[in-house]
């Protein structure tokens, strides 16, 4: 988030506690997008904190790290677990992008997940969009953010108009005096 809002890279590890939010404006084709960034904790323990953030996405980025099995072995219990809080209307359609990052670590010789791994498990979720990232060298970074933008913009313009159809039948309430809050 740091490099993609700031450009700044910081060596020092702060975990997330709870989460972490950043926003950023971007054009893309003809429309001005305000992204909110939320960085939510990685660890287990603030995993029951997520609905809170979750609700109202737009697009989810999962992040693991190439070099540490464990993260990549993690990432279907929360794909599975954000759609379970985030609750979206189409969850076979809900947008997501994954991003294994980290690449730069030893020349990529620590490597621990292969990225036709990584490839393979997109496609067993009706073909995910993939990037390979480096934070410290800003490797990619602003492409995978401009993908998940697209790819929420993209998802929005499907439910409009699967929501235009419904609208026609639903008749507007009448305007009432007084105050409105």
């Amino acid at each position: 988030m740091n490099q993609y809002v700031y450009k700044k890279f910081s060596q020092q590890y702060k975990p997330t506690i709870g989460a972490d939010f950043m926003t950023k404006e971007l054009q893309t084709d003809d429309k001005l997008v305000t992204l909110q960034i939320w960085d939510t904790a990685g660890q287990e323990r603030f995993q029951s904190l997520g609905s809170a953030f979750y609700r109202g996405a737009d697009c989810c980025i999962l992040v693991y790290d190439v070099n540490v099995p464990k993260s990549f072995e993690t990432l279907h219990n929360w794909h599975e677990e954000f759609l379970k809080q985030a609750d979206p209307a189409d969850p076979e359609i809900f947008p997501f992008v994954l991003v294994g990052n980290k690449v730069d670590i030893d020349g990529g010789h620590s490597r621990m997940v292969s990225e036709r791994r990584a490839r393979e498990w997109c496609a067993s979720k009706g073909n995910i969009p993939y990037f390979e990232t480096s934070a410290k060298e800003n490797h990619n970074v602003d492409e995978a953010f401009l993908c998940a933008a697209k790819t929420s913009l993209a998802n929005e313009h499907q439910q409009d108009i699967y929501y235009q159809g419904i609208s026609e039948t639903v008749s507007e309430p009448e305007p009432r005096g007084g105050c409105a809050c």
